[in-house]
């Protein structure tokens, strides 16, 4: 049987971590913050750091999808998540993608936390992560990665993803990296390792799946010997070495790097070191057109990333590389589709996405959950315009942006520079309903990092 198709069918130590340190509150990271002008990449980013703040991170520390323009959501009740409405995946509802989302975030939140030392921004990192270890404590399933919370604060879908359970594992993992974790108190940094290396060994039990709530069970897999699956294998490995310093872990990785789909055909059947160093890639469709999806690529590249920062091995640490270039050349041809965006357009927002739920029906098995999502998305993006243009248009911009800058090479994140800083400035968050212009953030501080090196 064929597993049911993702949302994408629809539709040494980072060297920049010890320059942020060395620069911690400089003048050339405070001054942005007071000297910005309309229409310039520093204003747009004042901008997107307030509207997230204001209007996406929720009280349990966790970002939700989208709001109006006050901020105002209605979330989904603990019986409408528990019935699996308007789907059980949660696709479609406010609180889709927190793990996602969140462990995405900090990639920047932190760069921004080390460049201006500001005790705020410290805490606001600390916020998040203390929402990503909420997500991995709310079910009784072990190993369970929650998307978002309902009214009551405690319940969520009872399926998540591998694209929610990477950000998560790195969103950690990159706290951890930075220090800022060894800034608060001295039990944090256990807490996370603790947590890291539960769910950890829960994915190896299951043979790389992740766990979900019944009657569903499981939803999604590391073990894919593609883009979508090899890089994070590899570095929920990696890490774990890493953190613990068990050897188990770093045999592990070291038997994944050379494993194949198919041994027996090596040119057909690519290992996974070598889907690494080939990077991401999207295929053309029959009819000759590729439909981009760098947001949910995204997870792999910043698994490949680090990757690249954890591997002394020089050979292998120079085909990270190499994957992570192509990944940055792929990702930085989407950046010109921000042109088909207007930011100025006044579309009509549906807050109302509760409406699907006339379509609900109940849901058994993932088949069936993605089956009723694919009508449901059809229904609301008629309903709401806003929403066809900020996912269907701006989102693959947004995202490119960033992967571009998770190059380790400067000198190619420096010949896009200011192809990332106009996608930068195009964007105005404050008219915009969905939180995926986030990203933004993360790529102003990467490119930042790259300045100052």
């Amino acid at each position: 049987m064929n597993p049911a198709p993702s949302r994408r069918t629809f539709l040494r130590k980072s060297a920049s971590t010890a320059v942020l340190a060395a620069t911690a509150g400089s003048a050339p990271f405070r001054s942005f913050l007071a000297t910005s002008s309309p229409s310039t990449p520093e204003a747009s980013i004042q901008t997107i750091h307030a509207e997230l703040w204001r209007r996406f991170v929720d009280e349990h520390g966790v970002l939700i999808d989208f709001t109006d323009l006050s901020g105002a959501v209605e979330l989904p009740t603990p019986e409408e998540c528990r019935a699996g409405k308007p789907n059980a995946l949660g696709w479609w509802a406010p609180n889709e993608n927190g793990a996602m989302f969140n462990g995405f975030y900090l990639d920047g939140l932190i760069l921004r936390a080390l460049a201006t030392g500001e005790a705020e921004d410290r805490a606001k990192a600390r916020r998040l992560v203390e929402g990503l270890l909420r997500l991995a404590s709310c079910s009784e399933v072990p190993g369970f990665i929650g998307r978002g919370f309902g009214t009551d604060g405690k319940t969520t879908w009872p399926m998540g993803s591998n694209d929610q359970t990477i950000p998560w594992f790195y969103g950690l993992w990159r706290y951890l990296q930075s220090g800022l974790a060894d800034q608060e108190e001295p039990a944090l940094r256990k807490r996370i390792v603790e947590k890291f290396t539960e769910v950890a060994n829960v994915l190896v039990e299951t043979g790389w799946r992740m766990p979900a709530e019944p009657p569903f069970h499981f939803r999604g897999s590391f073990a894919q010997f593609s883009w979508e699956g090899a890089p994070r294998l590899l570095f929920v490995c990696k890490a774990m070495h890493q953190l613990t310093g068990d050897a188990a872990w770093d045999a592990r990785y070291r038997a994944a790097l050379d494993e194949s789909q198919d041994p027996a055909n090596a040119d057909s059947s690519p290992t996974r070191l070598q889907i690494c160093e080939r990077g991401m890639h999207f295929e053309a469709k029959p009819d000759g057109k590729i439909h981009r999806a760098t947001w949910t690529g995204a997870s792999s590249a910043i698994s490949l990333r680090g990757l690249w920062e954890m591997e002394d091995d020089p050979d292998l640490r120079a085909a990270y590389a190499r994957g992570l270039n192509a990944t940055a050349r792929e990702a930085a041809k989407g950046m010109t589709q921000r042109h088909d965006f207007d930011p100025d357009a006044d579309l009509y927002y549906e807050p109302d996405w509760k409406q699907i739920n006339a379509l609900w029906k109940p849901q058994q098995t993932e088949q069936d959950a993605v089956d009723l999502a694919h009508l449901q998305i059809k229904e609301i993006n008629r309903l709401s315009p806003a929403r066809r243009a900020e996912l269907g248009t701006a989102r693959e911009p947004i995202f490119a942006a960033w992967v571009t800058t998770l190059s380790p090479d400067a000198g190619l994140v420096k010949e896009y520079e200011a192809e990332i800083l106009a996608t930068i400035a195009h964007f105005k968050a404050d008219k915009m309903y969905f939180v995926s212009f986030f990203p933004l953030e993360n790529a102003w501080w990467r490119v930042q990092t790259v300045k100052e090196s």
